[in-house]
């Protein structure tokens, strides 16, 4: 189970900090996205920060600051599940299984993050 709780963790902090970079380099698909949904530019940065702040969280309850991670792994999870629910607002259904990937990473990291 430890080595699930790694191998998921370390692709959830891989994807969001993935993600992070290209919301702070305000990559041409980040604000496509965005617009479609209806989230502002001046959002952006926010959400980045958000996301880089759930990987580091992420990666410190790797390091074992239990509390930490599972704090991440919660903010995750919220953080998505947001994203999540303005795709279905905004009926924008053909790029959802992004912000979905990502809530599935953050639930799975929870989930094993729990359980040990």
């Amino acid at each position: 189970m430890f080595i699930a709780y790694v191998i998921v963790t370390v692709v959830t902090i891989a994807a969001n900090a993935g993600i992070a970079v290209a919301d702070f380099s305000r990559a041409r698909a980040v604000l496509a996205n965005s617009a479609a949904v209806g989230v502002p530019p001046s959002w952006i940065p926010l959400l980045a920060t958000l996301k880089a702040a759930g990987a580091a969280g992420l990666l410190l309850g790797l390091l074992g600051v239990r509390a930490i991670g599972i704090a991440a792994a919660v903010g995750l999870v919220l953080f998505f599940t947001g994203a999540v629910a303005v795709h279905v607002r905004a009926r924008v259904f053909h790029n959802i299984a992004f912000p979905a990937g990502y809530f599935a990473l953050a639930v799975a990291s929870l989930a094993l993050a729990a359980a040990r």
